[in-house]
């Protein structure tokens, strides 16, 4: 799944194409897509009719973002909330020279086929046509009259911290770790405390503070959670200015991937020599993730 910094890069990149188009028409091909967005979900006609009526006509404003979610902002206050989960995608066509802008997980067949067997929805914008893909289909793309709505049905209420955001301060980020028990690394995960924080961020972020991501979050320090959160506000901006990781298949809107692959120091590196010693970094298992750290400069 996509981290915070691959949706951030990818809601700017598409940004750049979409914003200022009116939506000409709505096709929806699979109605559990825009039904909800639980795990057993199934058609709903009458919300498959909203959602096509209710964004029909209107011109997309902005795209925003919320942790993992995108909100593509349209006139008069209705958004769209978009989570791509493991395999969307979302491709805009332009009318002008067939160029397409694709962001997301890579489907081949999309690279010369649109639609094709993968695509869910298909937005015709005034200048363009904008193409949902979901191989496994576990993403979806929902309609809410406005963000108090989206608000009132909870969607957002376990969230943590944006990194980004002016209130995610050293005083609350200890304030909130000092309340918490567990394994440091399931808490990263988790989003309640910080959002955006996967795996690849969650092993980069404790090997730059020195801490192991098996510790107990109960044992440590002040300094090691001023550590923590030097590193996050460091490596997740830093990522974000350099498109992402993209160390699977996650494409940018541009179709490149994205780059900060290139500055990990510990992450897929199991079995080869510590940047900062040079032994060798150890692979497990922690929080049900394949993890990587340094056992002798991480403590």
């Amino acid at each position: 799944m996509p981290e915070l910094p691959e949706v951030e890069s990818l809601r700017r990149g598409l940004e750049e194409f979409v914003v200022g188009q009116r939506v000409r028409n709505v096709e929806v091909l699979l109605g559990k897509i825009v039904s909800g967005r639980g795990t057993k979900r199934t058609n709903d006609e009458s919300k498959v009719k909203n959602f096509c009526a209710k964004i029909s006509g209107k011109k997309i404003l902005s795209i925003t973002r919320r942790a993992k979610n995108m909100m593509i902002n349209l006139e008069r206050g209705g958004m769209l909330l978009v989570h791509l989960k493991m395999t969307g995608q979302l491709v805009y066509k332009s009318n002008k020279d067939n160029s397409t802008v694709s962001g997301g997980h890579p489907i081949q067949l999309s690279d010369n086929k649109l639609p094709n067997k993968h695509t869910y929805i298909i937005f015709t914008l005034e200048d363009g046509v904008l193409y949902y893909n979901d191989v496994r289909q576990f993403g979806y793309v929902l309609y809410f009259d406005s963000i108090e709505e989206i608000n009132k049905l909870g969607h957002f209420d376990d969230l943590g911290w944006e990194p980004l955001d002016e209130g995610f301060t050293l005083a609350a980020f200890t304030e909130k770790m000092k309340s918490k028990k567990g394994i440091l690394k399931k808490l990263l995960l988790d989003q309640k405390v910080v959002v955006g924080l996967g795996n690849i961020y969650a092993d980069e972020v404790c090997y730059e503070a020195g801490v192991r991501p098996d510790r107990k979050v109960e044992t440590l320090s002040k300094k090691e959670i001023q550590k923590l959160y030097n590193s996050i506000i460091r490596i997740i901006p830093r990522a974000i200015e350099l498109g992402g990781s993209s160390v699977a298949d996650y494409l940018l809107a541009d179709g490149s991937r994205g780059n900060y692959a290139h500055e990990h120091k510990v992450y897929k590196r199991g079995g080869k020599k510590c940047f900062k010693c040079g032994r060798e970094l150890n692979k497990s298992e922690v929080a049900g993730r394949t993890t990587v750290y340094c056992g002798f400069d991480q403590k």
